[in-house]
């Protein structure tokens, strides 16, 4: 008998003892709240619905691939397979690349010009930034200082100088050719990076980003480079 009051006794004191320990951590632990408004929160959101927008017009596309090429293989596997090789190809940014786009000038600010002061190339992360804000709208195809940007570029600091594919960025002046899928989405982007703070954060680096209207026929140079194919395997059909 005294053991089963003495069992029950130690079970109500852990659970008034775990009760007041979770309620002494709610107390005690500080609320973090979002303190971004309205607008910004709706920035993000527009931001992430541009980015699964994006990634389901690519599954679109790799599927209509898949597809065409499954059409046509029977009939003429070779012809299927160098057309898809083609596409492949130009979607890698192995090829020349034509389209509706604009041009964006990377120039020294009038204000430093005037005072003479020493113009710096560009930093990785404000070139990253504005890459980043190109690609959340309808970028497709971009070349900064004439260099293809591709799956693999890499933008870094190498001894002391910006690089795109390992190559130095020249000193401003210099342009980023950007193509999209339409000239709907090139004036999208225009009007886009025309309003965003991006300008901003270059003027503070004493540089001026100037966007070039909309073009009906931009053309951006193919990737010069050598792409790394060590990871990749070929499997065989059944």
């Amino acid at each position: 008998m005294k053991k089963r009051i003495l069992t029950r006794f130690t079970v109500i004191m852990f659970v008034i003892g775990l009760m007041t320990a979770i309620q002494y951590n709610t107390i005690n632990e500080p609320d973090i709240r979002d303190t971004r408004d309205v607008w910004e929160i709706r920035q993000e959101l527009a931001r992430e619905k541009q980015l699964h927008s994006q990634l389901l017009s690519e599954i679109e596309s790799l599927d209509d691939t898949l597809n065409k090429y499954k059409a046509t293989a029977d009939a003429s596997p070779e012809q299927a397979l160098r057309e898809t090789a083609g596409e492949l190809r130009s979607a890698a940014g192995l090829t020349e690349t034509a389209g509706p786009g604009i041009e964006v000038f990377v120039e020294p600010s009038m204000e430093a010009v005037a005072m003479g002061l020493e113009i710096e190339g560009i930093s990785p992360d404000l070139l990253i930034r504005l890459v980043n804000e190109i690609n959340r709208y309808n970028g497709l195809y971009v070349s900064i200082d004439g260099k293809r940007i591709i799956n693999t570029t890499a933008i870094r600091d190498i001894n002391g100088q910006t690089t795109v594919n390992t190559k130095p960025v020249d000193t401003p002046p210099f342009s980023i050719k950007i193509i999209s899928e339409s000239m709907e989405d090139s004036e999208k982007l225009y009007n886009h990076l025309l309003a965003s703070r991006i300008l901003d954060d270059f003027y503070i680096d004493n540089l001026t980003l100037t966007v070039s209207e909309p073009k009906d026929d931009l053309i951006i140079e193919a990737y010069d480079g050598t792409i790394d194919t060590n990871y990749l395997q070929a499997s065989e059909g059944e």
